[in-house]
């Protein structure tokens, strides 16, 4: 069984579509959706904004419904020249960027009792997403247009990114392409857990002084292409 999931109903809504459904369970306020889809079992739910959020539908994901692996995907922030709207960030690695225990001389992100910074995803899976994303650019599947897709480090935080200043702030510390708020949290659940896990994000604004009016014009386009990378990566598994 595959686990996904997404911080809005828009970026899920998109996934389900063409979803074989076997009923739904809730837990903690958390709807789980079961059924297959491009020939995959699948598990699916909306978890929330935010990384507490995003952890109790992780946790719970593992504990009900013991996934081989997990994918989170929706939009995020970008925080790279080369990526625009609705191009694509695959996750090298994951880390929280407002994990801040640096009074105590650890670095920024550093998780306290723990020798986690950087939690990396499965080279396996980031490499088959990304194959799918090549795979869509050649049928021209993405509206006729190439998308640009990217492998690299995400940073997670509980803040929206409007700022120009912490943008650069994060690229400098993390050299991270892109941000959002639920993934590393996400990875955190999954690395204690061992449970095989990736991060796939199409980028909805520029985390700047412009993402608040870019956000809500651009987040259903960009939703639309992460789904397209799910579904291709899933119809991909179910070929071989």
């Amino acid at each position: 069984m595959i686990g996904i999931i997404c911080a809005l109903p828009e970026e899920l809504n998109e996934i389900r579509e063409g979803m074989e459904p076997d009923g739904e369970l809730e837990y903690s306020g958390i709807k789980y959706y079961l059924g297959k889809l491009c020939g995959q079992d699948i598990v699916c739910a909306v978890c929330g904004v935010g990384k507490v959020f995003a952890a109790i539908c992780a946790q719970t994901m593992v504990l009900k419904f013991r996934p081989n692996l997990i994918l989170n995907v929706g939009v995020a922030g970008s925080l790279s020249d080369s990526l625009g709207v609705a191009d694509i960030v695959i996750a090298r690695q994951l880390v929280q960027h407002d994990m801040d225990v640096t009074a105590l001389g650890e670095p920024l992100g550093k998780i306290l009792g723990s020798d986690i910074q950087y939690i990396p995803t499965s080279e396996e899976v980031r490499d088959r997403l990304f194959s799918a994303i090549m795979e869509l650019n050649a049928d021209r599947d993405f509206g006729g247009k190439e998308i640009k897709a990217l492998q690299g480090t995400i940073v997670s935080g509980d803040q929206f990114i409007s700022s120009r200043g912490k943008k650069q702030l994060l690229v400098e510390i993390f050299k991270a392409l892109a941000c959002e708020m639920e993934g590393a949290a996400i990875a955190q659940v999954c690395y204690v857990n061992k449970v095989p896990f990736c991060v796939l994000r199409a980028i909805s604004d520029s985390a700047d002084m412009e993402a608040r009016m870019e956000y809500p014009a651009f987040v259903a386009i960009a939703a639309k292409n992460s789904a397209k990378v799910i579904r291709r990566y899933l119809n991909n598994l179910s070929a071989e």
